[in-house]
């Protein structure tokens, strides 16, 4: 088989499975798995299971079963085609009909309002988020994606779009594009997602906040930052501890000589700021162990 239509109907599901990979949790229409490109704790790597296509959450990379075989054995299209055409017989996967089933409803936003619903605040300290802090940059956002309603956290971006956050949804509305704070500052904190920035805010617990901030909503939108990112002297990027933030960090220097690069690695042995924040909470709750004190022997006094 090496039609290329006929191999992008190949099913990514049936691929995944074939190859032990299996989603973390899944409904009839999507699959959300550990990514298989690279290190996580949190399933961000979504499977359309209609449409038959995927998405990296993490990245922000995706694309049809021939994009997912050039990520996984890092060749080039022609050799990824080869690769599933090159045995006919080989059961590597069931070739989804067609027509599969009706587009996915889109995402629209129906208002926002301040975040105060308790399912929400109970998400952010369960991540070990401050509410407070939270609720200073986020807003309860109500969406609806169908006929149905839902809310969840949102934080803004620069074009009007936002980063949603739930337990129960990752996700965002469009248009994607990164976050801004400009206060006039000669440095700058940037990280990937917001869920990163308030970790460090509650982290540092800041009165207020007098340095500049890039929020990514994505490595992807590293280039959308560079024009902002290059006003300042100093960056200090918090990446995610993983090769695609390691490589944006890598981009970043490259693309700006002339700024001083500070990456900050007080999180390395964990995937990111907000891993790093709830193990820190955990170690503080543990108790303290206690001096045993020795019972007297028999006929001594205790001094007082």
């Amino acid at each position: 088989m090496t039609d290329i239509k006929q191999l992008k109907r190949l099913s990514i599901r049936d691929y995944l499975s074939r190859r032990g990979i299996r989603p973390a949790r899944e409904n009839t229409r999507c699959g959300f798995y550990l990514s298989p490109l690279r290190a996580e704790h949190t399933p961000s790597f979504k499977v359309d299971y209609a449409l038959n296509l995927w998405h990296d959450f993490g990245t922000g990379q995706g694309g049809s079963i021939i994009d997912l075989v050039m990520g996984l054995e890092n060749c080039d299209k022609s050799q990824a085609i080869r690769s599933l055409g090159s045995d006919e017989t080989k059961p590597i996967a069931s070739v989804i009909p067609v027509p599969v089933a009706p587009p996915v409803p889109a995402l629209r936003i129906l208002a926002d309002t301040p975040l105060c619903h308790p399912a929400l605040v109970g998400y952010l300290q369960s991540r070990g988020i401050d509410p407070e802090t939270a609720s200073a940059f986020c807003r309860e956002v109500r969406y609806t994606v169908g006929e149905k309603t839902y809310f969840a956290i949102g934080f803004p971006n620069d074009a009007g779009g936002w980063e949603l956050r739930s337990e129960y949804f990752k996700g965002g509305s469009s248009p994607k594009h990164i976050t801004t704070i400009d206060n006039r500052s000669d440095t700058v904190i940037a990280f990937e997602g917001f869920m990163d920035f308030l970790s460090y805010l509650t982290l540092k617990k800041p009165e207020s906040l007098r340095i500049d901030v890039a929020v990514l909503n994505s490595v992807v939108n590293l280039p959308k930052a560079m024009p902002f990112l290059q006003q300042h002297r100093t960056v200090h990027t918090f990446f995610d501890n993983d090769d695609a933030g390691r490589r944006a960090t890598t981009q970043l220097q490259q693309l700006a000589p002339a700024v001083e690069v500070v990456d900050q690695s007080f999180f390395r042995d964990y995937k990111d700021v907000n891993e790093y924040l709830q193990a820190r909470q955990k170690k503080q709750q543990w108790p303290q162990s206690q001096p045993i004190r020795k019972a007297p022997k028999p006929g001594l006094k205790l001094r007082r």
